[in-house]
């Protein structure tokens, strides 16, 4: 029984040192401990499907492209112009993180996509499936920098499952319904 103990302890302890080496790996790669996000709505189709998973990099271990600037320098990331980012609606922790492209850069005074002035700088958002600019459908203020918690840099289909099965079971139904 004692042996039997020890030798559960020995894998247990194994298993955790495994899963450390992971995480520091995947944080050092990434710079952050967000390495992956699941896709939880169709904002960003047809380059981002509910359920995939979007491995991620730290905002302070790249420069966010937007899609102006993109499409000057002929930089695409997920088949369109700039970078997604993945940010805090209004900088709040308390709600989902959006993973919207950044469109273009105002500065405080600017003119939103609604014609008001930006009540501060910041990105100006949009999801490649959605008719309007966040700022005014989703009544967000212009993304400052540090309400981005990642920059998406490749997806993995179907991989984001296991997480939106945890928080909504109903979610499996809504990406096979047409099948």
């Amino acid at each position: 029984m004692k042996e039997a103990l020890i030798e559960a302890g020995k894998s247990l302890v194994e298993a955790l040192v495994i899963v450390a080496i992971i995480i520091s790996v995947a944080y050092a790669a990434t710079g952050t401990w967000h390495v992956g996000f699941a896709v939880e709505s169709g904002s960003m189709k047809p380059n981002m499907q509910v359920g995939d998973l979007i491995f991620v990099q730290a905002p302070h271990r790249t420069n966010i492209t937007t899609y102006e600037t993109g499409e000057k320098l002929n930089y695409t990331s997920f088949e369109k112009y700039g970078d997604v980012i993945i940010y805090l609606r209004n900088g709040l922790s308390s709600e989902t993180p959006i993973i919207h492209r950044a469109m273009y850069w105002v500065e405080k005074g600017e003119e939103m996509p609604d014609g008001k002035p930006a009540p501060h700088a910041g990105y100006i958002t949009k999801g490649d499936n959605n008719a309007g600019f966040d700022q005014p459908m989703l009544r967000v203020e212009p993304i400052r920098p540090e309400w981005v918690i990642a920059v998406a840099k490749v997806r993995i289909p179907y991989l984001g499952y296991p997480s939106l099965i945890l928080k909504n079971p109903s979610i499996i139904k809504e990406r096979f319904k047409d099948l």
